[in-house]
């Protein structure tokens, strides 16, 4: 098993250097889900709920928050995302949203956790459009799906 690279000799929390990582071009995607009945999806689709475009303010939403990952996350490095894009996949068999997200940088650190802040604020700003019709919404299944570049190479799910 891997050590933990976040602690010290003494076992205290620490921001891990990666100054003498070379920089290489990196992605990554996540995905989740919002679960809610039939109806509210078809508002959202209808584009009729009262708060607005509930995509488009969910995706404006999963950019800005990959773009502050390093102030929400305590240990997560600042890096200079080239891009985030957030797309929507709709099913309405199953009354949901699904949501993925893919970050890009050229830098000495992935973008795994921004690509996973995007889909979380995406799905909560659906949640928090929503809400008025539909407070048992469920958000779940929030995971990195793939990454590449830097030192690990490749990883999928």
């Amino acid at each position: 098993m891997k050590k933990l690279s976040h602690l010290d000799k003494k076992g205290r929390v620490k921001m891990v250097d990666v100054g003498s990582k070379p920089a290489t071009e990196r992605e990554a995607v996540a995905r989740g889900s919002v679960y809610m009945k039939k109806q509210t999806l078809k508002l959202i689709t209808d584009k009729k709920i009262s708060k607005g475009d509930v995509f488009g303010t969910a995706r404006l939403a999963g950019i800005m928050a990959a773009k502050k990952t390093c102030e929400l996350i305590p240990l997560c490095h600042q890096i200079n995302l080239t891009s985030v894009a957030v797309d929507f996949i709709i099913d309405k068999k199953k009354n949901k949203v699904d949501i993925e997200t893919r970050a890009k940088c050229t830098g000495q650190t992935g973008v795994e956790m921004e690509t996973l802040m995007a889909v979380s604020a995406a799905a909560l700003t659906i949640y928090d459009m929503c809400k008025a019709v539909d407070r048992g919404m469920i958000i779940s299944d929030i995971m990195l799906m793939e990454k590449r570049g830097g030192k690990s190479g490749e990883w999928k799910r």
